[in-house]
């Protein structure tokens, strides 16, 4: 099969850019001399998950507990599932440990860690906490200076159903960041929330084995990730045209992309309808802050090189994604029945809608062969 043959919209992941992206960062990590702890909460997929961890048996993060049961169900036990637990979700997790699997909790919350411990009791369980932690961006988790970190720490320490794992945060919002010294400057904020509260614990005679940082950008470009255990990034697997924008990557690196058909000409209003709209694009305008906004993807063609000049999906309906060029559409290159590839705006959302990659090898003798099918766990 070729992409020729693939009903559209289909979801293609080149193998050859994943491979590369992951040994950028795997090397990036290695300099500063940290683990690298996989984020699979954009790729859900067991496939990527192995390329990620390049053949060797290492944890990764997650998002939703269908994931965890999905990469526990095919043998990875080392997973941290990066969100704030509640605790009606205890009990199914206390299942997936049941098949051998170590999931590592994280909350922000005094009342939650109480929660964790009763409920490890009541099941027989024990269950391995981080503290997250504020490094700024307001989202979740305790600031370091808190009192709720030492309070929490002491919970889950003195609890015999609970295991003070240690400390985790996120930099987010390094996206807001705008050039390499922003993003250096974000990093070792990220660095120094975690580290601060690290140190809390153990100054008070707690445990911290753990300090989890991450995001794509700031695992890239740290200077310095001293005190730190891991780093946690995951869009950096596929890229995509927010990421290219903020300097995570280039438009060259991109590994997802979605595979449409031209369905419309309007010669009239210079610009065609393709078969991928909101449903298979995502509604998500990430690019709508920065230089080059590309509305709600990049159009290229069939083998993935951008129109010149630059064509976008400036509108989405349902199923219906409308594509528009500054300077003209080239309607002769794309005739009704086409194909085309649309680089995404952001890659999480845009993936989210498809039950499989569709996998090519840009780096083989033909590039439009499909070579693979890889499954993705969807849901909560």
């Amino acid at each position: 099969m070729t992409l020729s043959d693939l009903p559209t919209p289909a979801l293609i992941l080149d193998v050859a850019k994943l491979r590369r992206n992951v040994r950028r960062m795997a090397d990036a990590v290695r300099r500063n001399g940290v683990a690298l702890r996989p984020h699979m909460k954009t790729a859900k997929s067991i496939d990527v998950a192995r390329i990620a961890l390049a053949g060797q048996a290492g944890g990764i993060a997650m998002s939703t507990l269908r994931e965890a049961e999905y990469f526990a169900g095919h043998g990875i036990r080392d997973i941290q599932y990066a969100v704030s637990i509640v605790p009606d979700k205890l009990a199914r997790v206390a299942q997936i440990q049941k098949t051998g699997a170590r999931i590592t909790l994280i909350t922000d919350n005094v009342g939650v860690a109480r929660a964790i411990a009763a409920k490890g009791a009541e099941l027989g369980a024990t269950f391995h906490v981080l503290i997250e932690v504020d490094c700024s961006e307001g989202r979740s988790g305790v600031l370091p200076g808190s009192e709720d970190v030492l309070t929490i720490g002491r919970i889950l320490h003195d609890s015999p159903n609970t295991e003070l794992a240690g400390i985790m945060t996120h930099a987010g919002h390094s996206y807001r960041c705008r050039g390499l010294a922003e993003v250096e400057a974000m990093a070792e904020t990220e660095r120094a929330a975690a580290v601060a509260a690290a140190n809390r614990l153990r100054a008070a005679g707690l445990p911290c084995g753990t300090v989890s940082v991450g995001s794509t950008p700031t695992a890239l470009y740290a200077r310095s990730l001293t005190g730190v255990t891991e780093a946690r990034p995951g869009v950096y697997m596929f890229g995509d045209m927010f990421q290219a924008q903020i300097d995570s990557c280039s438009v060259g690196d991109l590994a997802v992309s979605v595979l449409a058909a031209v369905t419309s000409h309007r010669r009239e209003f210079d610009r065609l309808l393709v078969d991928a709209g909101a449903l298979a694009l995502s509604k998500d305008r990430s690019t709508e802050f920065v230089a080059n906004d590309i509305g709600f993807g990049l159009v290229t063609d069939i083998d993935g090189k951008p129109f010149q000049p630059q064509l976008a999906v400036a509108r989405v309906y349902q199923e219906h994604g409308q594509v528009q060029g500054g300077t003209g559409v080239p309607f002769d290159a794309m005739p009704v029945g086409s194909r085309v590839r649309i680089l995404p705006n952001h890659v999480c959302m845009t993936a989210a809608m498809y039950d499989r990659y569709h996998v090519v090898d840009s780096e083989s003798g033909d590039a439009r062969k499909v070579i693979a099918e890889w499954t993705r766990a969807n849901g909560w």
